[in-house]
């Protein structure tokens, strides 16, 4: 069921449950900071389930014993596996700890990732503060109602121009 808000945009209601569905993701010059944070979160993170790029998930499941979903590499196509899991509903929360200050050769993909994020309403943690504070938030351990707008009428006016054969 679409709910109006503010005017004609409408959104859909989409359940996120007690137990998450959270991408980790680290850049190299992050990876250290990424694997402390989530060392000292690990009994909440073992609560939920876990995907994490390329080298980043090999490490927190083989030093933590997390079980982990790994996908490729970041620079081999694990950003876009996290952003096609986030625009399928598969993904819940991002903590992806980039690196603002290193040029990398994949940063379209960087910026792909963090803007599907933000389309598809996905809370996205980027330093170990944020990340704090939502690991942190009561709606972590209990079911939740992010909205997500509702996009039918995009999907109809972008495939108004597609002629039919």
């Amino acid at each position: 069921m679409a709910i109006a808000v503010s005017g004609a945009t409408e959104y859909l209601p989409v359940k996120m449950t007690e137990r998450k569905r959270i991408a980790l993701v680290a850049h190299d010059n992050k990876k250290h900071e990424l694997f402390e944070w989530v060392a000292f979160n690990r009994e909440l993170l073992a609560q939920h389930s876990l995907y994490a790029t390329g080298t980043t998930g090999i490490v927190l499941e083989r030093e933590l014993g997390l079980a982990i979903e790994k996908l490729e590499s970041g620079p081999l196509g694990g950003d876009q596996q996290i952003g096609a899991k986030i625009s399928k509903g598969e993904i819940d929360l991002l903590i992806f700890f980039w690196d603002p200050l290193e040029p990398l050769p994949h940063d379209p993909d960087i910026r792909a990732l963090l803007r599907i994020s933000v389309v598809w309403n996905v809370p996205i943690a980027c330093n170990r503060s944020t990340a704090d504070f939502m690991i942190s938030s009561p709606l972590m351990v209990s079911n939740y109602e992010r909205l997500v707008r509702d996009y039918a009428q995009y999907r109809e006016r972008a495939g108004a121009g597609v002629q039919q054969e």
